[in-house]
Parts: structure tokens; sequence; C-alpha cells
């Protein structure tokens, strides 16, 4: 998927403790539903005992995500999923999950302190997360000869480009996944031997 908005580089884990209650917070990057499911099952797993598990993620840019969705999981309504989803709104990431893992602690906290509780987890770890901008990719279909092969692929292990699939018949037809801003320097290379190419729309 073409990005060129800023995504979390990675997982990580923060915990915050408020009247005894423990907070562990954590943040992923996600591409789809399944990858949101995934990772809830890990922290179950990882925190049986756990009374709460809330979460909230977004796929797509932040302000016009393709998805989005937040759960309280037992908290009182609005006082966990939402405030998370803001935070990560309020930052600006894509692709993320964030999840929060309550221990409680024995005080209620009340449902102005929830709200605070679990979006000052969520800062807490999205302001240590580093991010990565991942590039719009293009990708391309090239027809070549035999001989032409070779020096495809070293152009591409050269140019951040990846070779995505390769189709041998009378010809070599090779689908490219690559940057954006390498494509006029693409269309020169395949030019100059003669290839044809198009890229995709």
């Amino acid at each position: 998927m073409s990005k060129d908005y800023p995504v979390p580089a990675g997982f990580l884990e923060r915990e915050t403790e408020i009247k005894k209650s423990r907070f562990i917070a954590r943040v992923v990057p996600v591409t789809s539903r399944d990858d949101v499911r995934d990772w809830l099952d890990r922290a179950h797993q990882d925190h049986p005992d756990a009374r709460h598990i809330c979460w909230a993620y977004q796929i797509g840019r932040s302000g016009a995500a393709a998805e989005a969705a937040m759960n309280d999981d037992g908290e009182p309504s609005g006082t966990a999923g939402k405030p998370i989803l803001s935070v990560i709104q309020h930052k600006d990431l894509g692709d993320v999950l964030v999840m929060v893992i309550r221990y409680f602690g024995g005080t209620k906290l009340g449902a102005g302190g929830l709200v605070r509780a679990y979006a000052g987890a969520t800062e807490a770890v999205l302001a240590k997360v580093d991010r990565v901008i991942q590039q719009p990719l293009s990708r391309v279909t090239v027809t070549m000869t035999f001989a032409d092969e070779q020096p495809v692929r070293h152009w591409c292990e050269q140019n951040d480009a990846r070779v995505e699939q390769v189709e041998y018949s009378s010809r070599v037809v090779v689908d490219i996944t690559m940057p954006v801003d390498r494509n006029q320097e693409f269309s020169a290379f395949c030019e100059a031997r003669g290839m044809d190419y198009s890229f995709e729309t």
C-alpha cells in the first residue's frame, strides 16, 4: 500500500500507574483488521488477568482514515476507547493500533479520571514511538529479452525497487514496485535498452 504519512516504526510498550491501577500501553503498526485481531489476541495471552484491555486503531491517513474503531472493554462508555483514538488522531499517525491494558488497583477513578488515565497512557507510548514515512510506490511491468533480466535486477537493487514477479516465455515479463520518485530514471533506463514498459495508474 502506498503511504506518505507517518506510521509507527514498530512495537513499543510503556507503563503508567494511577492510584495503584497499572495502565500498560502498547502501540503497533497495523494494516488490516486481521493484524488488529492478532495483536489483541496476543495482549490477552500476555495479560490473562488484566481487568480491561481497551483499544483503538485507525488504518490509513490520519484525518482521512479508511477504517477506525475503538473498544472500552467493560469500562464506562466513552472513557477508554474514545480518548485513546483522540490521542492517536491528535498525533497524526496512520496504520496504528494502541491497546491499554489495565490492572485495577482497588480505587475507582471516576469517568473523568478514566478518560485522563487512558489518554495519558496513550500519550506516554505515542510520544516515545519512532515514526517512519514510507514513500508512495508505483508498479511497473517490463517486457524484455533474457539478456536484459540481470541488468534490470541490478538496477532494482541499486534503486530501492523490488522484483515482485517474473514470467518466462519467449520473452521475460517482470513486475516491479519502486518509489514513485524513481519512475523517470527507470523510464530512461528502459528506453535506452529498447524494453517495453508500462506503469500501473
